[in-house]
């Protein structure tokens, strides 16, 4: 795949960015070498290699999946001017 310059000026319309006529042949030439480093990345095999989440070596921290009510229902309803059974009590409004 390469960029022409037409493809340049389009995506700099779209992003509006202004380039000049110069810069834009200058952006054609380091987009197409950009391009070409990204299909040549595609030309190596990958099997079995498995995803990275740092340059370093690390083990993600992971913490267990449980589902719990929080045992601070007594905490939560503590300041509430009335509660039955740790629910907040509240005025009927029927208009």
């Amino acid at each position: 795949m390469s960029v022409d310059l037409a493809t340049v000026k389009r995506v700099a319309r779209l992003a509006r960015i202004a380039v000049s006529e110069e810069e834009a042949e200058r952006m054609t030439g380091e987009l197409n070498g950009i391009l070409g480093f990204v299909e040549q990345l595609s030309e190596v095999d990958v099997t079995g290699i498995e995803p990275m989440t740092s340059v370093t070596p690390m083990a993600m921290k992971k913490r267990h999946d449980v589902v719990t009510d929080g045992d601070k229902a007594d905490a939560i309803v503590a300041n509430a001017p009335q509660t039955d059974r740790n629910f907040f009590m509240v005025p009927k409004v029927v208009e």
